[in-house]
Protein backbone atom coordinates (compact mmCIF):
# COMPACT_ATOMS: atom_id res chain seq x y z
CA UNK A 1 0.00 0.00 0.00
CA UNK A 2 1.28 3.62 -0.72
CA UNK A 3 1.26 6.19 1.77
CA UNK A 4 2.85 9.78 2.49
CA UNK A 5 4.61 10.59 5.34
CA UNK A 6 5.13 14.77 5.90
CA UNK A 7 7.25 17.31 8.09
CA UNK A 8 6.02 20.83 7.08
CA UNK A 9 7.55 24.09 8.52
CA UNK A 10 5.99 27.53 7.61
CA UNK A 11 8.43 27.69 4.95
CA UNK A 12 9.11 24.76 3.57
CA UNK A 13 8.30 20.90 4.27
CA UNK A 14 9.86 17.12 4.05
CA UNK A 15 7.56 14.75 1.90
CA UNK A 16 8.08 10.97 1.53
CA UNK A 17 6.06 8.40 -0.34
CA UNK A 18 6.11 5.08 1.09
CA UNK A 19 5.29 1.38 -0.67
CA UNK A 20 4.06 -0.46 2.59
CA UNK A 21 2.85 -3.63 3.28
CA UNK A 22 -0.51 -3.97 4.68
CA UNK A 23 -0.49 -4.67 8.44
CA UNK A 24 1.53 -1.80 9.00
CA UNK A 25 1.43 0.99 11.95
CA UNK A 26 1.86 4.77 11.82
CA UNK A 27 5.02 3.96 13.54
CA UNK A 28 6.32 1.42 11.04
CA UNK A 29 5.69 4.46 8.49
CA UNK A 30 7.65 6.90 10.91
CA UNK A 31 10.28 5.19 10.50
CA UNK A 32 10.62 4.30 7.12
CA UNK A 33 10.20 7.97 6.41
CA UNK A 34 13.08 8.90 8.63
CA UNK A 35 12.20 12.41 7.91
CA UNK A 36 12.44 13.39 12.39
CA UNK A 37 16.01 13.24 12.48
CA UNK A 38 16.20 16.59 14.89
CA UNK A 39 13.49 14.68 17.02
CA UNK A 40 11.13 17.91 16.65
CA UNK A 41 7.92 16.13 16.25
CA UNK A 42 5.52 15.88 19.26
CA UNK A 43 2.92 13.99 17.67
CA UNK A 44 1.25 12.18 14.38
CA UNK A 45 -1.92 12.66 12.65
CA UNK A 46 -3.04 11.18 9.48
CA UNK A 47 -4.98 12.89 7.55
CA UNK A 48 -5.33 15.57 10.20
CA UNK A 49 -6.87 13.45 13.17
CA UNK A 50 -4.20 12.60 15.76
CA UNK A 51 -3.34 9.22 15.92
CA UNK A 52 -1.46 6.51 18.23
CA UNK A 53 2.00 4.90 16.89
CA UNK A 54 -0.40 1.83 16.87
CA UNK A 55 -2.56 2.74 14.58
CA UNK A 56 -3.58 0.44 11.32
CA UNK A 57 -2.56 2.24 8.18
CA UNK A 58 -4.41 2.33 4.77
CA UNK A 59 -3.68 2.78 1.24
CA UNK A 60 -3.40 6.63 0.35
CA UNK A 61 -2.84 7.77 4.35
CA UNK A 62 -1.20 11.00 4.71
CA UNK A 63 0.38 10.66 8.06
CA UNK A 64 1.85 14.17 9.45
CA UNK A 65 4.61 14.73 12.02
CA UNK A 66 3.20 17.51 14.22
CA UNK A 67 5.83 20.31 15.65
CA UNK A 68 5.38 21.71 18.87
CA UNK A 69 3.14 25.27 18.52
CA UNK A 70 5.85 28.21 18.87
CA UNK A 71 2.94 30.89 19.73
CA UNK A 72 -0.64 30.02 21.45
CA UNK A 73 -2.95 30.62 19.44
CA UNK A 74 -5.35 32.08 21.86
CA UNK A 75 -2.91 34.86 21.98
CA UNK A 76 -2.61 34.96 18.51
CA UNK A 77 -6.12 35.83 18.16
CA UNK A 78 -6.26 38.08 20.91
CA UNK A 79 -3.55 40.20 19.89
CA UNK A 80 -4.96 40.04 16.44
CA UNK A 81 -8.30 41.08 17.75
CA UNK A 82 -6.72 44.07 19.22
CA UNK A 83 -4.94 45.66 16.34
CA UNK A 84 -1.70 44.57 17.15
CA UNK A 85 -0.37 42.52 14.70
Amino acid sequence: MRVEVLLAWPDRYLRRELELPEGCTVADAVDEAALDVDGVAVAVAVHGVLARPGQLLHAGDRIELLRPLLADPKENRRRRARGGD
